[in-house]
């Protein structure tokens, strides 16, 4: 850019002109600059608010609690299920709704995609939400932001934080089964390298990576998704493994068998999965490889000392994610039914 000694040897008008023009080009990187950042930032999530329904639908907050904690009063694992859904949606395409697309004759969705086939669940709750909402307010009210809601609702029933969520998304009228299958969503056989990537991808830290993956502090998982790790890693316990082991046989049968994210509490929202990191009794793969001699040690020692520390962290996480690339305004519609478009 120019500086002052380029005005030095300039008659006056000259200078005038030299300095409007510069003054010009620093005015227009500046716009240039935040318009760049705009794009990067998803200045949609900006329209995300916390009061988006206090005039169209008070009741929203407190009739999608109702139905997230009868629902869990009947069987605690949905918690972790309705969290995972919230999750799955948003890394696909943004937080839209998409996740909750039945396959048609005509359209295939994101239900039967690698990372989500026989392993997301929790559909008929959000039905059940869909409709106790519907019969508060009428066309209101998106499944987007249902997801979102009944997220916190799970996190908060099972013990966790709570926070504000924001509102306001919009829902789409289709999904991506090619975008879901695409890595997006990291694998448990994930490296440190990639699940960092996959969330920097998304404008999240590495930081905010590990306090969501605490979210495993809930919830269960597939033999065929730890299989490999408790039968062929060395950085595991091996009475840990051994007693995985027996419920995961190792070539054949079993695959769907369920074990714990969580050993210790694996139906209360807290910090243990930390303390199960430290003891190298994490039953995935991307799980331990966040405590394994990494980047990301420290942040794993600091929250299985500190449930405050991973509490408020985990909240400014998932508040991040809920901002991934949100249909407002116009765009997108409000599904009268989650499972298809209107």
């Amino acid at each position: 850019m120019f500086s002052a000694h380029h005005f030095h040897h300039l008659p006056s008008f000259s200078k005038k002109m030299a300095f409007f023009t510069a003054s010009y080009y620093s005015s227009f990187t500046i716009i240039a600059t935040f318009a760049v950042l705009a794009l990067f930032t998803g200045s949609s999530s900006a329209q995300l608010s916390t009061d988006f329904y206090s005039k169209s639908c008070p009741k929203v907050f407190s009739t999608v609690q109702s139905v997230v904690k009868n629902s869990i009063s009947v069987e605690r694992r949905l918690g972790a299920s309705l969290l995972r859904l919230h999750f799955h949606d948003c890394f696909v395409n943004g937080c839209d709704g998409s996740v909750l697309l039945d396959d048609t004759d005509s359209f295939t969705g994101e239900k039967t995609a690698g990372p989500n086939n026989r392993s997301i669940r929790g559909f008929k709750v959000v039905d059940d939400i869909k409709a106790a909402v519907e019969k508060a307010c009428p066309g209101v009210v998106s499944c987007a932001d249902i997801l979102a809601i009944a997220s916190r609702d799970s996190v908060v029933t099972l013990g966790g934080p709570d926070w504000d969520v924001k509102v306001g998304r919009r829902d789409s009228k289709t999904a991506s089964f090619s975008d879901a299958n695409s890595g997006v969503i990291p694998p448990p056989t994930s490296t440190l390298s990639n699940l960092i990537n996959r969330f920097q991808a998304k404008g999240l830290s590495a930081k905010d990576m590990v306090a969501l993956s605490g979210a495993h502090t809930i919830g269960q998982a597939r033999c065929i998704s730890f299989r490999d790790r408790i039968y062929n890693e060395t950085n595991i316990d091996s009475s840990f493994a051994k007693t995985r082991q027996s419920q995961c046989p190792r070539n054949t049968g079993g695959r769907k068998n369920l074990a714990p994210l969580d050993l210790q509490t694996p139906t209360a929202f807290d910090n243990k999965y930390f303390n199960n990191l430290l003891d190298q009794k994490g039953l995935l793969h991307s799980d331990q490889i966040l405590y394994d001699g990494g980047s990301t040690d420290s942040l794993v020692e600091t929250y299985s000392k500190n449930d405050k520390t991973f509490d408020e962290d985990f909240v400014t996480a998932i508040i991040k994610m809920g901002d991934i690339d949100p249909l407002t305004g116009s765009s997108g519609e409000i599904r009268k039914n989650c499972r298809k478009p209107n």
